[in-house]
This record gives structure tokens, C-alpha cells and sequence, in this order.
């Protein structure tokens, strides 16, 4: 009977997966005003962070890595950035839940906020050293998905059941 069950489970979760990798992509692109896109959060990478949290059976360094080409593909920076970055974030979060026994809110929004400052941070050094280039406003773009973690925990957390 259990079986019955995680079969069902097996075929709509990696179709939710990428649904909300779909809706994060439009959100990542979505037209704003340029006051407002350099608050945007980092949506893509937020929903990355909480896939590789909560079902890292589906979501691991690979699709880290394709989300990031993807992500690189979307917003149009050099190919590689963020996928590098991705895979980064993927890697920190592998290695912290080896640590962590039980994940609830407040240690996913902590693992996330690490997640987001070391994709950040790599974004800033690569850009660094490629383009010669430092974008500081996307501190703001930091500081905003830090905050609004909490809402894609929510969102997500009922169909990673």
C-alpha cells in the first residue's frame, strides 16, 4: 500500500519541481520599473535552495547546474556566472545538512541566508574578475530575498510533502 503511494508521489513531484522552477523563471523576468527591479528577489535561486533542502533526492549539484545556464540564459550574463554560482549553493547546502538533523523553519531560513550570500558573493568575485565590474545594488536583491524567504518556505513547503 505504501508503495501505491510513493509511486503516485514519484511521477507529480519532479513535475511540481519543475513547475515552480517555470513560475520562478517568469518571476525572474517579469518587466519592472528600474527602481524596483534592483529589488527584486532572487527568486531562482531561492526556489533552487529550497528543492536542494527538502528534496535533495530530486534536486541536486547537477540541476543546480542546469538552473544556473538557464538562469545565465534568462538574464543575460555570461554563461557560466550563475551557474557556478548555483552549483556553489548546492555544494554549501550538501555539506551543511550533513550537520543539520532536523530541519525546521528557522534552520532552513538560516541555511537559505548562507545559501543566498555565498551565491551573491560568488556572482560579485566572478564578476569581479571577469567583467572588471561590481554591481552594488544587488545588495538590495540579497537583502530582499533574505526577507522574503519565509513566503517561498510557505509556498513550497506543501507540495515537498
Amino acid at each position: 500500500m505504501a508503495y501505491a503511494d510513493s509511486d503516485n508521489a514519484t511521477g507529480v513531484l519532479p513535475a511540481l519541481i519543475i513547475l515552480s522552477f517555470i513560475v520562478a523563471s517568469s518571476l525572474s523576468v517579469y518587466p519592472l520599473s528600474p527602481s524596483m527591479a534592483t529589488l527584486r528577489p532572487m527568486i531562482m535561486v531561492m526556489v533552487l535552495i529550497f528543492w536542494l533542502l527538502f528534496q535533495p533526492r530530486y534536486v541536486g549539484v547537477f540541476s543546480a547546474f542546469a538552473i544556473g545556464v538557464i538562469a545565465d540564459l534568462l538574464m543575460d550574463t555570461h554563461l557560466g556566472q550563475q551557474a557556478f554560482a548555483a552549483v556553489m549553493v548546492a555544494l554549501m547546502i550538501k555539506v551543511t545538512s550533513i550537520y543539520i538533523r532536523q530541519l525546521n523553519t528557522i534552520s532552513a531560513w538560516l541555511i537559505a541566508s548562507l545559501g543566498l550570500i555565498v551565491f551573491q558573493v560568488s556572482l560579485w568575485i566572478l564578476q569581479l574578475f571577469i567583467q572588471n565590474t561590481f554591481v552594488a545594488q544587488s545588495a538590495l536583491s540579497l537583502f530582499m530575498s533574505i526577507i522574503s524567504w519565509p513566503l517561498v518556505l510557505l509556498t513550497l513547503r506543501k507540495f515537498a510533502r
